[in-house]
């Protein structure tokens, strides 16, 4: 049973219609330089997990589409690249630091979720989306993951 997931990304940065343009719609999940997230990425994230994609620092902020994780973690090329905004020179590539996934884009969603919609259900109160809001990458729980869909397929109010 695959595990379920929220990435964050910033639309004007990289927005859910670029994932779909993408080739093949998929993408490395790279620059993730948070130890927390880091270890989701590394230690609990598989290929065929699924993930919300979540549009950041925008207004509004929300759930915009699902995407798969298409390849598990590798490390991080960014982290040993000089000229990349995401280089670390404390990397080690014996022993890396960061690493990345690959995502797939699967669909957008009938209708987006606003962070509001979200933080306004009590069903989503223990989200990791409400209660860790800037964490780049989440977990997200099954019954969260049905609640979402199910926000999604209907008029917001």
């Amino acid at each position: 049973m695959p595990r379920y997931w929220l990435f964050k990304s910033e639309p004007d940065c990289f927005s859910i219609d670029d994932l779909a343009r993408a080739p093949r719609g998929t993408t490395a999940w790279d620059g993730v330089r948070n130890s927390e997230a880091r270890n989701l990425l590394r230690d609990r994230m598989a290929a065929g997990d699924l993930g919300f994609y979540y549009h950041s620092s925008c207004d509004p902020c929300e759930i915009v589409g699902i995407v798969e994780v298409a390849r598990a973690a590798y490390p991080d090329p960014t982290a040993f690249d000089s000229k990349h905004q995401h280089f670390d020179r404390k990397s080690d590539k014996d022993a890396p630091t960061w690493f990345a996934v690959d995502v797939k884009f699967v669909e957008k969603l009938p209708r987006p979720v606003s962070l509001a919609e979200v933080k306004g259900d009590p069903k989503l109160a223990e989200m990791a989306l409400v209660k860790k809001g800037r964490l780049s990458v989440q977990p997200v729980a099954p019954a969260e993951w049905k609640r979402v869909l199910q926000l999604s397929r209907t008029a917001a109010e």
